[in-house]
């Protein structure tokens, strides 16, 4: 990984960390490539039960492109001729936002964002693949794309109306502001609020827990949420069905009812 990003593993949590404060944690073409290797390599490592993703600073969580490095792109894209479409500078959306936001949605764990700032743009995407966002009581979020002239990507007009509904969303997507995080709270963008430098450590708590916890039973929660969206209740209560025929059948059930029994806590196995 490059610097950029940080990488560690311990105890089943993966913790991928933004490494550019001075950026604000900004989107430079390092940073996406080690922020896309982190987040795959996370999703499909076995041994990972929750990634925690979070960012270093107390200014911003992410703000999305790097612009200054952005306008050099552009520029070459100019001069040879290639322009900024699929086959220029904006072919960083099928090559790196888009496999970031595949793999955090994806991922047959839980998520936890730690929004330590501003999540703009891209980080705003970024914030809300996570399945649970502990943000500071200082952040601010900001959809920003048409204030640059551009439409909605790194799964924004997916993950948005989702959370506050589509109505709210276009809102937000036509005319970008500053969100409080207040205000993100009651829309339901933030999950728990937090004094900023706590950020970090109620994050790691939460996604703690969530690794020591029924991990496929977690995977087959998000697995039929996100296919309750999308289907019909008659083909979404066939969906509960096989997952919770799946995981009946798994050591975790048996561990958690013999534990129910004794009165103890139950250890899970992710199995």
């Amino acid at each position: 990984m490059a610097d950029t990003v940080l990488y560690e593993v311990s105890d089943g949590l993966a913790t991928i960390t933004l490494n550019r404060p001075e950026a604000m944690n900004a989107m430079n073409v390092e940073t996406k490539v080690a922020l896309r290797d982190a987040a795959q390599a996370a999703a499909s490592d076995d041994a990972v039960r929750a990634i925690l993703l979070t960012a270093a600073g107390d200014r911003a969580f992410c703000v999305g492109q790097d612009l200054k490095e952005h306008i050099g792109l552009l520029a070459a894209d100019r001069e040879s001729g290639s322009g900024s479409g699929s086959g220029g500078t904006m072919r960083t959306v099928r090559e790196h936002y888009n496999p970031i936001v595949r793999a955090l949605t994806g991922a047959a764990k839980p998520v936890v964002a730690g929004v330590n700032g501003v999540a703009a743009g891209a980080g705003f995407g970024f914030a809300l693949a996570a399945d649970y966002r502990v943000v500071a009581d200082t952040a601010a979020f900001n959809t920003s794309f048409a204030g640059v002239a551009l439409t909605a990507d790194s799964g924004i007009s997916w993950t948005l109306p989702r959370v506050i509904g589509p109505s709210r969303a276009t809102d937000l997507l036509l005319f970008p502001r500053s969100i409080s995080a207040q205000e993100a709270y009651e829309l339901g963008i933030a999950n728990r609020l937090v004094p900023v430098g706590e950020v970090r450590a109620e994050a790691e708590k939460v996604a703690r827990a969530l690794a020591a916890g029924p991990t496929l039973a977690y995977a087959a929660l998000k697995e039929s949420v996100a296919f309750g969206l999308t289907h019909s209740l008659e083909e979404t209560l066939e969906k509960e069905d096989e997952l919770q025929g799946r995981a009946g059948a798994s050591e975790d059930h048996a561990i958690a009812v013999q534990a129910f029994v004794n009165k103890e806590k139950p250890k899970y196995l992710g199995r």
